[in-house]
């Protein structure tokens, strides 16, 4: 969705914290302490064959980075019923898993900034925010991923159990965004593990970490509103923050039901 803004300018609505504009085939962004970092990154993915992101093109004259903008749809709530869709759930999980390998190798410069710090293991670069609202889908397929601000280097599980709380979703009752009986998203969950190549260690800690993903967030949220930012402060007044504590709490009710079917050898069907 877009809006006329200055001259060439258009303003790209959706994502909630920074002011994104389009300039013809390009994205211009604020920038932070790693946008050079996060170009960099992106220059290895081009590098490495990873086509599903943007290309980073440096900055303009007002300071702002520049960046491809990708044809599409930018999923935002409440969401479209493709993003739903079983197929959507595979090819997402392929695509985080081609980004996850795409990033081995990937060597920052010494002096490197990530606006969200570095978890251990370090196995690949975490894209940080792998949900709807940050994927590009044409005709109904996601494509590509955008907003890597928050990359940062980590555990393939730690972005693996976000996206899985994104789009099986692995949601409470109470959350509006597409309820689904815990059997259900059970089945979703695997399918998704299943189509990222997810280990039998991943499988195990998946549900766990998801909930302790979701903790960090609720706290990550909270220093940035203490800290000025004025879109955290706007969610955690809509009551974003009390909505994850209600889905971490059921992550951790039927954490043995989920990791039970995520264990199952037998297929799905």
């Amino acid at each position: 969705m877009a809006v006329p803004e200055r001259n060439d300018e258009v303003v790209l609505t959706g994502g909630g914290v920074n002011h994104v504009v389009r300039v013809g085939s390009t994205v211009r962004r604020p920038v932070g302490p790693w946008t050079r970092t996060v170009h960099a990154l992106l220059d290895h993915l081009r590098a490495a064959g990873f086509a599903a992101a943007p290309r980073a093109h440096g900055f303009d004259a007002d300071g702002r980075e520049i960046l491809d903008f990708l044809p599409g749809e930018v999923a935002t709530y409440p969401l479209p019923e493709y993003v739903r869709s079983d197929a959507t759930l595979r090819t997402v999980a392929v695509m985080l898993r081609d980004y996850h390998d795409a990033t081995v190798g990937f060597a920052p410069a010494a002096d490197a900034a990530w606006y969200l710090p570095g978890r251990a293991p370090v196995e690949v670069i975490c894209h940080g925010d792998a949900a709807p609202y940050n994927c590009v889908f044409r005709d109904g397929r996601p494509v590509a991923w955008i907003d890597f601000d928050t990359a940062h280097p980590g555990p393939r599980i730690w972005d693996v159990a976000y996206t899985a709380y994104r789009f099986v979703p692995l949601t409470d009752p109470g959350n509006g965004d597409f309820t689904l009986p815990v059997e259900e998203q059970a089945r979703r969950l695997r399918l998704f593990a299943d189509a990222y190549r997810l280990d039998d260690d991943g499988r195990a800690s998946l549900a766990d970490t998801a909930r302790d993903r979701l903790d960090h967030l609720v706290r990550h949220m909270h220093e940035q509103a203490a800290a000025g930012t004025a879109a955290f402060a706007e969610h955690i007044a809509a009551g974003h923050d009390n909505l994850y504590r209600s889905d971490a709490a059921h992550l951790t009710r039927h954490a043995a039901v989920f990791t039970e079917w995520l264990r199952r050898s037998a297929p799905l069907g």
